[in-house]
């Protein structure tokens, strides 16, 4: 059985380095390059597994696949930017969870979550049959969370899948309970004494190995992976609802010259004019309007509207609190941006924050977030317009290869199709 599973897996990673040499033509759709303007009766030219040619005039070569988007809607591939996929397949299943790492008083900043990553996960077909062909995968508890990356969804192995690792540091402010302190003030003290140590440590590390330094307030591995952190070259993800959290968050960054990133930001429109002074982009959703908690009384849907109007950067996040959050649903991103334009976000900037703008953020622009010649050839073909809920993914592209293996939701549902008569089992 499991050289027969072994010899299948070995087929499939064959086949899609066959696939991605191919030369393929998407031709006469409307293409929505992101990165510019969208182009009536467009092709987009893959060869090679990336993107060569985009435009309304583009030469097909002769032999080249041609695949006919006529009436049909063209995009980058979709790129969920917060997600456990690949490290938690059944949420109420601890067994089940590589996200959440025990670390040491709560800090764990020298876990590297994509290091645990399931590549054989049975979640990542329906996520790419939605048009989500790259994620990052988060990790998830205490106060420093640690390492995020982003992968992109083919098979193989994690070096076949990470596209860069890490592109972040995750932390939270938002929960004293998940942080090891008794109030939400505390955690922004374990902050700011971390952020010292880490610099004593980086100042005085031949003292430390001569263990002629004080205690610090973290591991030796976990003070080496804030060093990044602490000298602005990565940026740090602190999730938190609450304005006056946002708030102290900001001021933090501006005390020790940190990149930050605001996560979840139910209540981020109240401080949206500090939020785009400082030029830090929130991670947010469009689906909740009920808060959770008193950290979150100002959720308001039209919250990406607002920060946008305001100059902030954005990426459209899962944020329902009913289970959009969960692995399952990854595919779901695309309603989070339908709502967000029903909600007053335009069409346009939706589209750029589930496509290039997470892209850019995490710093894998060059590679993946739009349909520019030189980008991996992750593209999808739309029935019609990808926020409308009764819209396909007709034909999904992944680094230039089409993936159209039936997942596990279709298997199940192509076997209950036709149901016994009722009385017999």
């Amino acid at each position: 059985m499991k050289r027969k599973l072994s010899l299948g897996f070995i087929a499939l990673c064959l086949a899609a380095s066959s696939a991605a040499a191919q030369t393929i033509a998407i031709t006469g759709g409307k293409v929505f390059p992101v990165s510019g303007a969208p182009i009536e009766n467009g092709t987009v030219l893959i060869s090679g597994g990336k993107i060569v040619a985009v435009g309304a005039n583009v030469t097909i070569p002769a032999g080249a696949q041609r695949v006919d988007a006529t009436g049909k809607w063209v995009t980058p591939g979709l790129v969920n930017g917060n997600t456990q996929l690949g490290l938690r397949e059944v949420g109420a299943v601890q067994g089940t969870n590589d996200a959440s790492p025990r670390g040491r008083d709560e800090i764990a900043a020298a876990f590297r979550v994509w290091e645990g990553l399931n590549t054989t996960s049975a979640l990542f077909a329906p996520a790419r049959r939605e048009g989500v062909t790259s994620v990052l995968v988060v990790p998830q508890g205490g106060l420093i969370w640690g390492q995020a990356g982003v992968i992109k969804l083919v098979p193989g192995m994690l070096s076949d899948m990470l596209i860069k690792g890490p592109v972040a540091m995750a932390a939270q402010i938002g929960s004293a309970n998940r942080g090891g302190a008794g109030a939400r003030g505390e955690l922004i003290m374990r902050l700011r004494e971390l952020f010292e140590d880490t610099r004593a440590f980086q100042r005085n590390r031949a003292a430390y190995e001569r263990a002629e330094t004080r205690d610090f307030a973290a591991s030796r591995k976990d003070l080496e992976a804030m060093i990044p952190v602490i000298n602005g070259d990565l940026q740090l993800v602190i999730a938190t609802d609450k304005s006056s959290d946002i708030d102290a968050a900001l001021m933090l960054a501006r005390e020790y010259g940190i990149k930050i990133i605001i996560g979840g930001g139910a209540e981020a429109w109240m401080v949206a004019d500090k939020l785009a002074a400082a030029r830090v982009p929130v991670m947010t959703g469009a689906m909740n309007n009920i808060p959770g908690d008193f950290a979150s009384l100002g959720t308001r849907q039209d919250n990406l509207a607002l920060l946008r109007r305001a100059g902030v950067p954005v990426i459209i996040i899962g944020n329902s609190g009913n289970g959009d959050e969960e692995t399952f649903n990854v595919r779901n991103i695309r309603q989070e941006a339908g709502n967000a334009v029903a909600y007053g976000m335009s069409w346009d900037d939706a589209l750029r924050a589930i496509t290039l703008a997470p892209a850019e953020i995490f710093g894998v622009a060059g590679r993946i977030g739009s349909l520019a010649p030189g980008r991996d050839a992750d593209v999808v073909v739309w029935s019609g317009d990808p926020f409308e809920f009764s819209t396909r993914a007709e034909h999904v592209y992944v680094s230039g290869r089409e993936y159209l293996e039936p997942n596990r939701q279709e298997q199940l549902t192509e076997r209950y199709k036709t149901l016994p008569p009722r009385g017999r089992r």
